[in-house]
């Protein structure tokens, strides 16, 4: 099995990637599902998160409001490592069951687990390869004011406390840039893929001492 990182930026196309290599073949993770699943009543970490941030981050329903929980955080980079610390543990533990299930059903898979920030919190060392979505700053804030109707000021403030993703560059084994049409990215992923095909199998290969024949 081979295991695979998928990260970027806000807007930056990584999760139309993600869905590129999932039709190709490669089971999908998405780390922000799970946050959502820890997150949840009866979640692991939705208790201490609660605790630890007060009853004015629930909604009407009694859910948290990730929203609500983000404007608290994110302006705050103790609050934001204390929220991490709580949700983190959990999300890793999750996509552990998750990529231990696949393995056991198809152990030659390419797992691919898509994540904003597995950069910045050292997660990247998980995986066998990194793929990194990159475009131009100015294209994250076009497609975020676009999908997520923001204001300019609102995006950028967003970016403020990202990575920025040049910065990400030198962990990257292999780099899609989107800053083009949806079938240039998706011929960009697709030699990805086969790239990734091509390391499962010598990965594959140096673990059972298979010899190529050419």
């Amino acid at each position: 099995m081979l295991l695979v990182g998928l990260t970027g930026g806000l807007a930056s196309g990584k999760s139309f990637i993600g869905h590129v290599l999932e039709a190709c073949g490669c089971r999908l993770i998405h780390a922000d599902d799970l946050g959502h699943q820890a997150l949840a009543p009866g979640g692991p970490a939705h208790h201490d998160v609660l605790r630890a941030f007060g009853s004015d981050i629930l909604t009407e329903e009694g859910t948290i409001d990730r929203r609500r929980l983000g404007a608290l955080v994110f302006g705050d980079p103790a609050l934001l490592a204390r929220l991490n610390s709580l949700v983190h543990p959990h999300v890793f533990a999750l996509q552990d069951e998750k990529i231990a299930a696949i393995a056991a059903a198809q152990p030659r898979a390419i797992v691919v687990v898509e994540a904003a920030i597995m950069i910045e919190t050292g997660s990247y060392t998980r995986y066998d390869t990194i793929v990194l979505a990159l475009c131009a700053r100015e294209t994250q804030i076009a497609r975020s004011m676009r999908r997520d109707q923001l204001t300019r000021e609102e995006v950028e403030a967003r970016l403020a406390r990202q990575m920025p993703l040049e910065e990400k560059i030198p962990y990257a084994h292999f780099i899609v840039d989107t800053d083009h049409t949806k079938e240039e990215t998706t011929l960009r992923a697709r030699q990805v893929y086969e790239s990734l095909r091509a390391l499962e199998q010598s990965k594959h290969s140096a673990h059972t001492g298979d010899s190529e024949v050419i």
